[in-house]
């Protein structure tokens, strides 16, 4: 019986759009402030001693190491398709003695049993996904998330507002941004089976657009 194509064989869109660029994402995002977008899912994520937390799509391990900096009684994981990006938040994780788990593998396939995690992170991660990907990934995340969890998300949720400028036009138009534009993500999670979806805020980014925090539970 044909398995499908392995974690090894599959492709991806690495953070930077190039495996070679991928040096540059940490010093871009800084500049970006993702930093500070970081700091508000975390807080609205409101992570507890004992929980199981995923990071889907973790790149470098930026989020998933503040996670566990402000908690540290969480168990933190981070899953990602890149192994590049994997090894510099191993680094990472080592350098500031941070325990988190690293796993390589895919939103749509998340290798984790049913009802085992309390909190799913997602950022800017939605858009790296195809299309046809999207629901699935959403599925997953909901079979991994236990009664009571949530999923906390922030992508380029894009409104086209008049004041919204030039960038954010750009960000519609990137590849794969797709179904995270408008409503898109609230109805994406909403035919994955989520019962309670809100948009928690939205802010525009220079060099980003507008960006969308949402929050879905099961």
């Amino acid at each position: 019986m044909d398995m499908g194509p392995t974690a090894d064989e599959r492709s991806y869109l690495p953070a930077m759009g190039r495996t070679w660029l991928l040096p540059l994402y940490d010093p871009l995002t800084h500049l970006l402030g993702v930093r500070r977008i970081h700091r508000r899912l975390i807080e609205q994520a409101d992570v507890r001693p004992g929980q199981q937390v995923l990071e889907i799509g973790c790149g470098t391990g930026n989020l998933l190491l503040r996670v566990k900096a402000t908690e540290p009684g969480a168990t933190v994981i981070g899953l990602d398709p890149d192994p590049g990006a994997l090894a510099r938040a191993r680094r990472k994780a080592r350098r500031h003695r941070l325990e988190v788990r690293l796993d390589r593998g895919f939103a749509d396939a998340l290798p984790y049993p049913d009802d085992s995690m309390d909190v799913v992170l997602s950022a800017f991660m939605l858009h790296h996904v195809p299309e046809d990907e999207k629901e699935s990934a959403a599925r997953e995340v909901l079979r991994v998330l236990r009664p009571g969890g949530s999923l906390h998300l922030v992508d380029m949720a894009v409104h086209l507002h008049a004041t919204d400028g030039g960038s954010v036009r750009r960000a519609h138009r990137r590849e794969r941004l797709g179904d995270a534009a408008g409503d898109g993500i609230p109805d994406l999670l909403r035919r994955a089976g989520f019962s309670q979806v809100t948009e928690t805020g939205s802010a525009v980014r220079r060099h980003l657009g507008r960006i969308t925090y949402y929050r879905a539970t099961p």
